[in-house]
């Protein structure tokens, strides 16, 4: 078995609004920063799995992102898996 390290990034989808970005964007712009576009606020996940490859490891992140990590109504998500160096 190997062993990876894995973040999720879950985030409201674009096509919604999504007030804490709106906030957070309002309060920079007050601060002078008027050049700040786009602002959202999401989630980062991170854990380790083992699995005997990587394509496994993707298969269980990508079904623990779409049951448990991710409203899969209003959410996205993606996820970077990085495979730990082996002592």
């Amino acid at each position: 078995m190997k062993e990876f390290h894995v973040e999720v990034y879950v985030r409201i989808k674009k096509s919604l609004l999504e007030p804490q970005g709106i906030t957070i964007e309002k309060a920079m712009r007050r601060l002078g920063m008027q050049n700040i576009r786009n602002t959202r606020v999401g989630k980062l996940i991170e854990f380790d799995i083992e699995a005997e490859n990587e394509d496994a490891a993707r298969t269980q992140v990508e079904e623990i992102s779409n049951k448990l990590l991710a409203n899969p109504v209003i959410e996205d998500f993606e996820y970077r898996i990085y495979q730990k160096c082996q002592d």
